[in-house]
């Protein structure tokens, strides 16, 4: 008896975590297409005559919050006064 409740509780165990890797690989997937996609729009971008690293450089701004902008900012600025470049 005390077998049969090991054999099930590893065989449940197995089959969560097949479940978990099968859903990341899916989630990989689609990270990949919305990698492309995103890639593609850059692109189309810069065929346009946008500067695609200035636009990546605002995107990731554009993430932070303005305390953690200005403080980014503020660094960069120290930074470039440090090695006269400012």
């Amino acid at each position: 008896m005390s077998d049969d409740i090991t054999e099930t509780s590893q065989t449940v165990a197995a089959s969560q975590l097949r479940a978990f890797i099968e859903r990341i690989e899916r989630l990989e997937e689609e990270k990949k297409t919305i990698a492309d996609d995103i890639g593609e729009v850059y692109a189309e971008a810069k065929g346009t005559g946008f500067d695609v690293p200035a636009m990546r450089t605002i995107v990731a701004l554009r993430r932070k919050d303005q305390a953690e902008r200005q403080e980014a900012e503020s660094i960069l600025d120290l930074y470039m006064a440090a090695l006269g470049m400012v």
